[in-house]
């Protein structure tokens, strides 16, 4: 990663902060509050000892001395405890809300874009990285500033008392930052290959898991073992290389500390001897504050000593954004453009000169001309591959186009994407029901719906043929992945679910596919009432299901080969001719 690149995520990542700043500034608050306790906490030790060794003060004389000090360690504690919680909140709260912004960004894209990442990915980016950008903010961000101010305060209390001990502290101090920086540059791009190494890797392992029968029924079970084998030990070494840089640096961080405090200890040491006769300000020194000092000399590298435990945090964080922003900013490049508010009523759609265009800009479908009338029912065929689901994911807004797509006079990416949603309702042939019951699954289509529209949605779509087998009803499980329902249940659900939103728009991408004849028979008859309600496009396979429709599109190589009805285009010569007459030959 370049160093211009790595600028760009750290900005992006204090950018982030901006939202949770009242927290952090509590956090560095605590950190201060707690520095002040503790060069307190060494001033009543080294009184203490001076009063007992030197001046044989009583101990009777010292209870309240002794009583503070004890107090003081609670309170430390006491604070110590508050500021890794509102450390926690704050991380919490940041976490949340780059996992909310990556899951509208990833809403906005639609699964036309999703589909092109392994889910794997998916679930490394919302689970491990954005987990691992929590320290940044709970820790790296509070210790920046407390890894200057608390040295500063020490100083401050130090120098009066003895000015060569706070210079030793003073000219030792930037040793730490620097070996730390020059240790840290190679661990944000460590952490980046580790982060990319385990996307991988996660979309790998969850691809062959849910192909394992796949793979076993063409016996390629071990050859995978293997393969998943070698890219785990990949992925361990990775690891290994980002834990070596971190007990580096934390060993160098450590080692010029106690260099440190050891110079600082020879120079009271040859001062008590009387060889080193200056510091003190012509006092000499005493144990108050050779005590003193040598207390608060770890106290003073150990925020600097943090800074730099948490600079890996940093790095981590770094690795972790990189593939956050570059999502986010491609997203920001093609979404989101469009603000108008779509004309209400039925809908109707002209193109001219449409390219469908893929995420990364090269061309799907078209040239596409057409002319849509508000409440029409389009059936659109072709074989595979033709560009059928890539005309209805255009028309949803989920992929870019070129040239003009109009609805209602307006162009389509002058819409708001999430109004234009709004109007429309789209089923698709592996339709996803994500909510615990069959009730919560069909209300996603409309949550305020009442039971009456529930209720209408649900004979519409002859969901109530195979209510009473379940044990509940409406409220009855879906299971995971709709697993407690047959395919051809699961899909009528899904088309209760888009009616009962009563779509000015309804799209319907091979609605019957892996349905049985009897499911097959009663999704269609449910779809013939249901498209007369609004303007419906069909993209089918199954020929005999789109007679009724007004108007039938034959797509083939990208563009509509064919338009007009089912009559008359299924007796004159063209694609729709050939595919009924391969059909029958199947058959």
């Amino acid at each position: 990663m370049n160093k211009n690149r790595q600028q760009i995520l750290v900005r992006w990542l204090r950018s982030q902060s901006k939202r949770v700043n009242c927290w952090l500034r509590l956090s560095l608050l605590l950190g201060l509050i707690s520095a002040v306790i503790i060069v307190a906490q060494a001033w009543a030790l080294a009184g203490l000892l001076q009063a007992l060794i030197m001046d044989n003060t009583p101990r009777a004389n010292l209870t309240g001395d002794f009583v503070a000090l004890a107090a003081l360690f609670a309170l430390r504690a006491a604070v110590n405890y508050a500021r890794e919680r509102v450390g926690f909140i704050a991380g919490s709260l940041l976490r949340r809300q780059i996992r909310a912004q990556v899951l509208d960004s990833l809403a906005r894209l639609g699964p036309a874009w999703i589909r092109g990442k392994p889910a794997g990915s998916w679930s490394s980016m919302l689970l491990e990285q954005i987990e691992d950008i929590h320290d940044f903010y709970a820790r790296y961000l509070p210790q920046m500033s407390l890894a200057v101010l608390v040295p500063l305060l020490i100083l401050i209390v130090v120098f009066p008392i003895n000015w060569a001990a706070g210079l030793i502290l003073f000219l030792t101090a930037p040793l730490i930052p620097l070996f730390m920086a020059l240790v840290g540059m190679g661990a944000a791009d460590a952490n980046r290959r580790n982060f990319l190494a385990l996307a991988r890797l996660s979309g790998y392992f969850l691809d062959r898991l849910r192909g394992l029968e796949t793979l076993r029924l063409f016996f390629r079970a071990e050859a995978e073992t293997e393969e998943l084998r070698r890219a785990t030990e990949a992925f361990r070494q990775r690891t290994m290389e980002v834990l070596r840089l971190a007990f580096l640096s934390s060993g160098v961080l450590e080692f010029f500390a106690s260099i440190s405090i050891a110079v600082a200890a020879v120079y009271f040491g040859f001062s008590y001897l009387g060889e080193l006769n200056f510091g003190s300000y012509g006092t000499g020194a005493t144990l108050f504050a050779g005590f003193l000092v040598l207390t608060l000399a770890p106290e003073f590298f150990q925020p600097l000593r943090d800074l730099g435990t948490f600079y890996h945090a940093k790095a981590q964080a770094v690795g972790a954004a990189e593939s956050l922003v570059s999502f986010l900013e491609h997203d920001d490049k093609t979404q989101g453009t469009g603000s108008e508010t779509p004309v209400p009523g039925p809908v109707s759609m002209l193109a001219r000169d449409l390219w469908v265009l893929a995420p990364d800009g090269s061309e799907l479908a078209g040239p596409l001309n057409f002319s849509l009338p508000a409440g029409q029912r389009v059936a659109i065929v072709g074989a595979s591959g033709a560009g059928k689901s890539s005309l209805l994911s255009v028309l949803l807004g989920f992929l870019p186009y070129r040239g003009s797509l109009q609805v209602n006079g307006r162009e389509l990416r002058a819409l708001a994407p999430s109004l234009w949603r709004e109007r429309s309702s789209w089923v698709s042939q592996n339709p996803a029901l994500p909510a615990v019951t069959l009730r919560d699954n069909i209300l996603l289509g409309a949550p305020a719906a009442d039971d009456a529209q529930l209720m209408q949605a649900v004979k519409d779509a002859y969901v109530a043929e195979f209510l009473a087998a379940l044990p509940d009803g409406l409220d009855s499980a879906v299971g995971e992945d709709a697993g407690l329902l047959s395919v051809g249940q699961a899909q009528r659900v899904a088309l209760a679910r888009a009616l009962i939103r009563t779509p000015d728009l309804l799209l319907l991408d091979e609605p019957t596919a892996s349905l049985d004849v009897h499911s097959d028979r009663l999704v269609m008859r449910a779809l013939e009432s249901a498209t007369r309600r609004q303007t419906t496009l069909l993209v089918t396979h199954q020929l005999q299901a789109i007679a009724y429709f007004d108007v039938v599109w034959v797509m083939h190589d990208g563009v509509i080969a064919q338009q007009g009805p089912y009559a008359d285009l299924a007796v004159s010569d063209g694609p729709l001719a050939d595919l009924i007459a391969s059909r029958a030959q199947e058959l």
